[in-house]
């Protein structure tokens, strides 16, 4: 009796392992697949033309999410953090102190491939978003751009004071500035961005980067380039200095000698 329970045991057990079996299967394709969220953005143009009378302007920069987990999307916990920032050239700062009572300059540092520009929107306050820590790793934001010193081996702490007047100085003359909620959600997956162009923006190429987060880490970076150009006979002019500077400068001490000349007639007095 024990060997033939044994027996119809087994072959119960087989039999209900083949019934199931192809019920798991056919559930298989139905799990939920993990989510690997992407990011695209895209410029209205990619050449903006400037004049001499350019008082600034308010760029818009258009994007989407790849991927995105719907559930996520719905409870608003993606954050995207768009940059524009200029190109990098060389920076001098320099430190005036008061000398027998004039003020001269007596120290100075200077800094590789400082962005010219740097304007930055977000979709909330920086501090709502992620952790002080992942900006710095990123270099995201006016405060963490990283700022490299023609001398690395100097006294950090003299570095770290005038790498804090240069970030100051963009700031206070608006080449670096920062627009919360300024990027704001059309859909769960379209958003829409708007940056801040100076009215003293460098020509050259700029680049658009875009910063996707979920709850508060950082997922994934897509970038796209904009070229900023002078128009019109500041263009003209620009090209001449730059292709012919010897004829131009020619050109500029002839112009000067015959507009003092004509100075001199029209206010001569007799």
């Amino acid at each position: 009796m024990d060997g033939r329970s044994t027996l119809k045991a087994f072959l119960a057990a087989a039999a209900l392992s083949l019934v199931l079996a192809p019920v798991a299967q056919a559930q298989a394709p139905y799990a939920r697949p993990l989510h690997s969220e992407g990011i695209q953005i895209g410029l209205s143009t990619n050449n903006i033309a400037i004049t001499a009378g350019f008082s600034g302007a308010d760029l818009t920069i258009f994007g989407s999410l790849e991927d995105a987990d719907p559930q996520v999307a719905r409870q608003g916990r993606y954050d995207v953090i768009v940059v524009l920032e200029g190109p990098g050239q060389p920076v001098v700062v320099r430190r005036k102190d008061r000398v027998l009572g004039v003020w001269i300059n007596l120290e100075s540092e200077t800094f590789d491939n400082v962005p010219v520009s740097y304007s930055m929107a977000s979709t909330r306050p920086l501090q709502d978003i992620t952790e002080p820590n992942s900006y710095k790793q990123l270099s995201l934001g006016p405060n963490n751009i990283y700022l490299e010193p023609a001398e690395p081996d100097q006294n950090p702490t003299t570095i770290q004071e005038f790498t804090k007047a240069l970030r100051e100085r963009k700031s206070a003359t608006g080449l670096y500035s920062e627009n919360v909620g300024g990027v704001q959600f059309l859909s769960q997956n379209l958003f829409r961005a708007t940056v801040r162009l100076a009215p003293d923006v460098q020509i050259g190429t700029h680049k658009a980067r875009a910063f996707l987060f979920k709850n508060g880490l950082f997922i994934k970076e897509n970038s796209a380039q904009l070229e900023i150009r002078k128009s019109g006979f500041e263009q003209a002019v620009y090209r001449l200095a730059h292709n012919h500077s010897i004829f131009y400068g020619s050109f500029a001490v002839f112009l000067a000698i015959i507009t003092g000349w004509l100075g001199r007639i029209v206010f001569r007095k007799d």
